[in-house]
């Protein structure tokens, strides 16, 4: 299938008023899967993981992030690294499962041992039967390829070509607007950990999650306390785009028992909560006595892992976090998200239609989704 000509990216570059959305090929088309692969994911800050799955020193848990062979692993320090899963000798994987660590990262196939933070510590008989040097090997200089990496949320986000921004100053205007949730949150346990394998082109999943518009049709039951136009958007060009309620409402178990607030909250977060997707591929929810990320996983060009995680303020009552109320509040979101699947699938069967010419966005309540269409138009013609 052909690319996407500048002329068609250039229907994107424009106001929500005017645009079309991005081109079929963008959704089914294998070249340009491969092109956004590096100019979209690779080139930007994407999410590959959770900090809660590697929570002890150690801790290794290998990533496929389209095709790369990554390896997400905690030091002795206790921060989080990533480093391409690849050994510098022959080009072994190193870590195929999830494990701990007691000593050093080593080479299955002839023993190269790393240490927790990549350094090449051993290189056994690599100069003959016994000698474990040769002065053409320089450890020091054959460490583990790092892949820049920061935690935030505990999302874990990389930048595989090294040249983004730093995150910090890429996501300061989110950061800056949550400052309220920059506290500690506890992972919600097993229940509270879920993945989604939806037919779908992951884009699809962003622009659906960005948007209130579909409350109505898609998602009765929660617009039947959370209406439509208790709704707002939320969106920076070229970062981030998502909504708004005015009238969250929190979940109660038996006795009116609810899960405790984060600490110090303004009374914004009485009744408001937020969902924003930072792109390319994390999607965040916040609220007063709860949070949620979403990373999407773009297994091809119509395949996508949505891989969610709860999380809650640290809390000793026992009552408010209790299992039966994380699972019940678990069980709600995964409902709302399942309820999304037939729309995501709908519209990647839909991008099959050869007349399809990106659609048109409504300027009051697409303006989100056309924030991300121009983000992603925007990485292409960079190029």
């Amino acid at each position: 299938m052909l690319a996407t000509s500048q002329s068609q990216l250039d229907s994107v570059l424009t106001t929500v008023n005017e645009a079309r959305g991005l081109p079929n090929q963008h959704y089914i088309s294998e070249d340009v899967f491969q092109r956004e692969k590096q100019q979209v994911l690779f080139n930007n800050w994407s999410g590959i993981g959770f900090g809660k799955d590697v929570p002890e020193v150690g801790d290794a848990k290998p990533v496929n992030f389209l095709g790369m062979p990554l390896l997400i692993v905690r030091d002795k320090d206790g921060e989080i690294g990533v480093f391409q899963n690849t050994c510098r000798h022959r080009g072994m994987i190193l870590v195929e499962e999830p494990k701990k660590i007691t000593g050093a990262i080593r080479c299955p196939y002839h023993s190269w041992c790393y240490a927790l933070n990549g350094e090449l510590k051993s290189t056994p008989h690599v100069g003959g039967p016994g000698h474990n040097t040769h002065e053409d090997i320089k450890r020091e200089d054959l460490g583990l390829y790092r892949v820049r990496s920061y935690v935030w949320r505990d999302v874990i986000f990389v930048n595989v070509s090294g040249d983004a921004p730093e995150f910090t100053d890429y996501a300061s205007d989110l950061i800056e607007r949550w400052k309220e949730f920059d506290q500690p949150m506890d992972a919600g346990g097993a229940t509270s950990s879920f993945t989604l394998n939806v037919q779908t082109n992951w884009k699809l999943a962003v622009e659906n999650y960005c948007e209130s518009y579909h409350l109505p049709w898609v998602h009765p039951g929660l617009n039947s306390y959370s209406r439509l136009e208790d709704h707002y958007n939320i969106e920076l060009p070229l970062n981030y785009s998502g909504q708004g309620t005015l009238v969250y409402r929190q979940l109660e178990g038996e006795g009116g028992v609810k899960f405790p607030d984060f600490d110090g909250l303004s009374n914004k977060w009485d009744e408001g909560a937020e969902y924003i997707a930072l792109y390319p591929n994390v999607l965040f929810g916040v609220h007063r006595d709860h949070a949620f990320a979403i990373v999407l996983e773009p297994i091809s060009v119509d395949q996508t892992a949505e891989h969610i995680e709860l999380y809650y303020p640290p809390s000793t009552d026992e009552l408010a976090h209790s299992e039966k109320l994380k699972d019940a509040n678990s069980k709600l979101w995964k409902e709302v998200f399942e309820e999304d699947i037939f729309v995501v699938e709908g519209m990647q069967k839909g991008r099959h239609g050869q007349m399809f010419d990106g659609g048109k966005f409504s300027p009051a309540m697409d303006s989100p989704t056309h924030n991300f269409h121009h983000w992603v138009a925007s990485q292409l013609s960079q190029a």
